[in-house]
This record gives C-alpha cells, sequence and structure tokens, in this order.
C-alpha cells in the first residue's frame, strides 16, 4: 500500500527567501530560522505571528525551503498547510504576505484574517 505524499505546510517564494536571508546576515548571528505561527487577534479572528528562531522546539514541524529553515507552532499547522509566503515591494510599502488557501475572510486594515483548518 503506497502512503500517500504528506503535504506541504509552506513554502517561500524566492523573494521571500531573499529578504529573509538579507536579515538573518545583519542580525546577530543566533538566529537559525523563522519561527510561524497564527494567534487570536484583530477583527477577523486570527493573526499570523513571524518571529526570529534560536532553536528548534521538539514538536515544530520544520520545512527547509530556498535555504531558509521555518519552524511551524503545532498548533498552527492545520491552518497553514499549502501556505506560500511572499515578500512584497511597493511604493510606499514592502512586506511579508501569506497566500494560505485556508483563509476565508480577512479584515480591511490586512492585519487579522480568518482561517479554516486545511480539509485533508
Amino acid at each position: 500500500m503506497a502512503l500517500r505524499p504528506r503535504p506541504k505546510v509552506i513554502t517561500l517564494t524566492d523573494a521571500a527567501a531573499n529578504r529573509v536571508t538579507e536579515i538573518m546576515e545583519a542580525g546577530d548571528g543566533n538566529c537559525i530560522g523563522l519561527r510561524l505561527g497564527v494567534e487570536n487577534g484583530g477583527c477577523a479572528g486570527m493573526a499570523y505571528k513571524l518571529e526570529y528562531a534560536t532553536e528548534v522546539n521538539s514538536l515544530d514541524e520544520v520545512v527547509e525551503e530556498n535555504g531558509i529553515k521555518v519552524m511551524i507552532d503545532p498548533k498552527a499547522i492545520l491552518f497553514l498547510i499549502g501556505t506560500e509566503m511572499d515578500y512584497v515591494v511597493e511604493k510606499l510599502s514592502a512586506q511579508f504576505t501569506f497566500n494560505n488557501p485556508n483563509q476565508t475572510d480577512a479584515c480591511g486594515c490586512g492585519e487579522s484574517v480568518m482561517l479554516q483548518a486545511a480539509k485533508l
């Protein structure tokens, strides 16, 4: 019996990987990658949480993409499966964005999203 391939939690575009590399190279050297999760907040209900990771926690899902190591909070995995992280530069702003197939809505200001668990 063949096992079904495990879905990838997150992918990074080249732009996102390049920006993360730049940020990490400018840091203090203690960072081994990024930690990504979701938290309750904002008017739509949830917000993405992105921070430096200095270690891998025992329950983290570790994704290596484009030379970048991303540690996924285990509570966020079902909300993030299939997400693409990008870095977008516009005239007056530059930011990481998340193209998430599990997102059902977003607030008008763009600070929070409504997510549903992935249907596997």
